[in-house]
């Protein structure tokens, strides 16, 4: 009696711990959005999450997208520096946050660089990705100047750079760029804005921010853009912009603009510059 009682026992527990694998199985399968429906039928591939896409570069998820890219995207405008542009009738003006610790020595590290005599860039997001995009974008237009023996267009430029960064969105083994880019030029058709993102799209702006504080700025920069507006007048808007969100006192050591305008020189305005445009913005 006590062996049929025991093994009895034995039996009970057995079946007790296979219904609480199972009911853990079912319950890791239902956290991952691939689980049965709750009326028992067969599972639904619509209820996958988009989660169990997000680590593959390649692989749209049932949504549509590419959540890596849109990682890319986060690293841009949750952890990249404001930046923003804003295209004048007689040139543009570039401008972006360049807060950094006490002890960094501010001679080595520009967020404002240019590509050619006539073209400029800016960026927020990853500066190391940034260097990789600014080294290409220059070797294209130095290309580009030995076959023609002229200027690349910036809507050129910023087409090939946003094909370098499309390229990247497509292939295992890589990643995107965790970085946007403003580019504004001066050639033939006049002063030129654009924005290319991690995804390789780019677009033409009349003016524009990216960054951290890019919606507060776009909608700034809205209500005070218009087309009539000239340079000096940009700058000023350009500054204006970029208070709105600042954190601390903005001074000529944590802002950096770079300027194109009639001569078709893109320049980056020096610190007493800066401070003189700041002094201005504030009367």
């Amino acid at each position: 009696g006590e062996a049929a009682s025991s093994e009895s026992s034995s039996t009970g527990q057995q079946q007790q711990q296979q219904q609480e694998q199972q009911q853990q199985l079912r319950r890791r399968t239902a956290r991952r959005g691939g689980g049965a429906s709750a009326a028992g039928g067969e599972p639904k591939a619509g209820n996958m999450g988009d989660s169990a896409y997000s680590f593959s570069l390649t692989t749209f998820s049932p949504s549509g997208k590419l959540l890596q890219i849109e990682h890319a995207l986060n690293a841009v405008n949750k952890k990249g520096k404001t930046s923003l542009g804003i295209r004048a009738k007689d040139g543009v003006v570039l401008a972006t946050s360049r807060k950094v610790p006490a002890l960094v020595d501010l001679e080595g590290f520009h967020k404002v660089n240019s590509v050619t005599d006539s073209i400029g860039v800016v960026y927020s997001g990853l500066g190391p990705d940034y260097r990789v995009l600014l080294k290409r974008a220059r070797k294209h237009a130095q290309a580009y100047y030995r076959k023609f023996l002229d200027d690349i267009p910036t809507s050129q430029l910023a087409r090939g750079t946003a094909q370098v960064m499309q390229e990247y969105t497509q292939a295992g083994g890589v990643r995107p760029f965790g970085v946007s880019l403003l580019i504004a030029g001066y050639d033939d058709d006049g002063p030129q804005l654009y924005q290319a993102d991690p995804s390789g799209a780019f677009f033409g702006w009349k003016a524009t921010a990216i960054g951290q504080d890019f919606v507060n700025a776009k909608t700034f920069l809205e209500k005070r853009y218009n087309d009539d507006i000239e340079l000096e007048d940009a700058i000023h808007t350009a500054l204006l912009t970029m208070r709105e969100g600042f954190e601390g006192e903005m001074t000529e050591h944590n802002i950096e603009i770079g300027i194109i305008d009639s001569s078709r020189k893109f320049r980056v305005l020096t610190p007493a510059e800066v401070r003189d445009y700041l002094d201005e913005a504030a009367d």
